[in-house]
């Protein structure tokens, strides 16, 4: 299941770099380090706290365990039975040639499918197509209300205005991504294209819950240096390869925020006390404003969960990339006793590590709750 290390591109670009890189500093929609409107808007939909806790873990195993395989084993069988463009073209004499391309071969399987599966993958399709996009489109256009045409150029808007505002600038969207999906030739460009650009900006959006100084300004330089390098490195660097210019990208865009943090606008200290106040987040990276907000270190260490956290974390990874690897092992297992046998270990490292992530889960939520019980007393005696 691991890819073959002595072909080092194929290595570097499917492996390598996702385990040492894309996780912290590659933002994009559903996978956002740090946290992100994508998902907020789907936790915010929630009935509760925990109902929004258990639908991310469904999520991420739904998205990156039980999704990915029926994907691997239809791309498979589409190699064998479409080996070349010229069996593509076999099936499809009346295609236009400029759309048969390599991953023209995975729709092509679609002509197996029997007519009410093809309705059905058709209706699943348009499900969980529109879910995206209205996603996108939601928080698109909230980006351009409420942070943009509120803030800057109508401040004093009835909120019926505000809300016509949003319906205009979610049409304009749509329009704009239907008329830019026209310059792609593949779902392959269009990934690396989102790819890069997000490039560089995970780690900020992790550091902003354990360093005071990322700001909002922090943020917005992030994002424009990470869309102008994912135009400029490609332009002088043409003939490096993918992973090479990410890495660059990467490093680039990181330095420009870091450099903001310490010489750009800072956020207000009345804001940063309220909201220490409020988090009360642990680290070295808050300490100044821990002190101007009078908060000691035995109350920091009494509410910090940090290490229970990391714990969990590397729980809930352990169990998405077990379950993930145990389901191919035992696909590929038939007359292979080395592959079952992996299959089972890593069915137990799934076992296991569920069970810790959902005591953690616990411990950390009654810790929460009793935390909140505390404060709750203090703001209720004055």
């Amino acid at each position: 299941m691991l890819p073959n290390f002595t072909m080092s591109e194929l290595a570097l670009m499917i492996f390598i770099l996702p385990i040492a890189i894309s996780w912290w500093a590659n933002w994009y929609p559903g996978a956002e380090p740090g946290g992100g409107s994508y998902i907020a808007q789907r936790m915010l939909a929630s009935k509760s706290e925990k109902d929004s806790l258990g639908g991310t873990l469904f999520f991420n195993i739904a998205h990156y365990v039980l999704r990915p395989w029926p994907w691997i084993i239809t791309a498979l069988c589409s190699i064998i039975i479409y080996p070349d463009l010229a069996a593509i073209k076999a099936v499809f004499p009346n295609a236009d040639p400029t759309l048969i391309g390599h991953d023209s071969a995975f729709p092509a399987m679609l002509v197996f499918l029997p007519v009410g599966f093809v309705g059905l993958m058709v209706g699943g399709l348009i499900a969980a197509n529109s879910s995206t996009i209205l996603t996108h489109l939601n928080w698109g256009s909230s980006y351009l209300v409420h942070d943009f045409y509120r803030r800057f150029m109508k401040k004093d808007g009835s909120e019926s205005h505000y809300v016509n505002v949003g319906r205009l600038s979610t049409v304009l969207l749509y329009v704009v991504a239907a008329l830019l999906s026209l310059t792609m030739s593949s779902a392959q460009q269009a990934f690396e294209i989102l790819l890069s650009i997000g490039a560089g900006t995970g780690l900020l959006y992790i550091a902003r819950w354990f360093w005071w100084r990322v700001s909002a300004w922090c943020e917005v330089v992030a994002m424009v240096m990470s869309l102008v390098t994912s135009v400029a490195v490609p332009y002088i660097m043409p003939n490096a390869d993918f992973a090479t210019r990410t890495i660059v990208q990467v490093g680039l865009t990181t330095l420009s925020w870091l450099i903001t943090a310490y010489v750009g606008p800072q956020t207000d200290r009345a804001t940063l006390i309220a909201f220490c106040r409020k988090v009360k987040p642990a680290g070295p990276g808050w300490t100044d404003i821990r002190a101007e907000a009078g908060i000691s270190d035995a109350e920091i260490a009494s509410e910090n969960r940090i290490g229970s956290a990391l714990v969990g974390w590397i729980a809930g990874c352990a169990l998405i990339w077990g379950s993930l690897f145990a389901i191919g092992n035992f696909l590929y297992a038939a007359g292979d006793p080395a592959r079952l046998s992996m299959a089972w270990i890593l069915t137990g490292v799934t076992l296991v590590s569920g069970y810790v992530l959902l005591r953690i889960t616990r411990q950390l939520w009654a810790d929460s709750t009793a935390s909140q019980a505390r404060e709750d007393a203090r703001n209720a005696g004055g």
